[in-house]
């Protein structure tokens, strides 16, 4: 128990592990490499366990809320999955963002399309996307910020093609330009937001991007020498 109290944190400040002080003290030198192996063993299981325990938890965020959609319907589901993930919907013809807990009232909004979802700095995967792939009126979606929101989950976006009209993948850490590229399917969309999406010669990615969706505006990437000089002014 020392031994794995030393591994997560409980000893040797600044977060690197120490062996416990009696692994040297009266043994032969055979016995410390005996101990000391039995330590480093200890502290893979605890690391391992511990990374088992975040997939474990990260997919129970992501679960599929079916028994929620058979008895109110897709958009209730997409609800109730978007609130436990610490985001906010809206509602057609709603001024005000549904924020925080579940609430009974909302069954009243049973039969009301979602027409945005604030998944912004969740916890969201691809499999979670399975709560929202039945919104067919969806037009506003913000996945900002989201650590696990990958190439493969932005190819699921083309089932809004015919409704989205703003999304933002800014600062998503695991979109490349090849996730970026999927999103040629949502012709209908007006405002795109890719900023700080780390990608390679993005001033040449942004112009693809506006090729691939001529009528979207697309925030981010800007050209990596700037504007372009105003017509007459003298080069630099």
């Amino acid at each position: 128990m020392a031994a794995l109290r030393a591994v997560l944190g409980g000893r040797g400040g600044g977060g690197v592990p120490v062996p416990p002080p009696s692994l040297c003290r009266g043994a032969s030198a055979w016995g410390v490499l005996q101990r000391l192996g039995q330590w480093c063993w200890g502290g893979e299981v605890a690391a391992a366990w511990a990374q088992w325990l975040r997939r474990l938890r990260l997919r129970r965020k992501n679960a599929y809320f079916g028994l929620t959609r058979e008895r109110y319907g897709d958009n209730l589901a997409a609800a109730a999955f978007t609130l436990s993930c610490g985001g906010g919907v809206r509602f057609k013809d709603q001024d005000l963002w549904v924020r925080g807990r579940w609430r009974p009232e909302l069954l009243q909004l049973r039969d009301v399309p979602v027409v945005a979802v604030d998944l912004s700095g969740s916890q969201l995967t691809y499999d979670g996307l399975d709560n929202l792939v039945q919104l067919r009126e969806l037009q506003h979606l913000d996945l900002s910020g989201c650590p696990h929101v990958d190439d493969w989950a932005l190819g699921r976006l083309h089932v809004f093609q015919g409704s989205l009209l703003e999304l933002a993948v800014a600062r998503c850490p695991r979109v490349t330009e090849r996730g970026l590229a999927t999103l040629h399917h949502l012709q209908n969309l007006q405002r795109l937001d890719v900023s700080g999406v780390a990608v390679p010669s993005p001033g040449l990615v942004r112009i693809l991007l506006e090729e691939m969706l001529p009528r979207c505006q697309v925030l981010g990437m800007e050209m990596d020498g700037g504007p372009p000089p105003s017509e007459g002014s003298p080069p630099p």
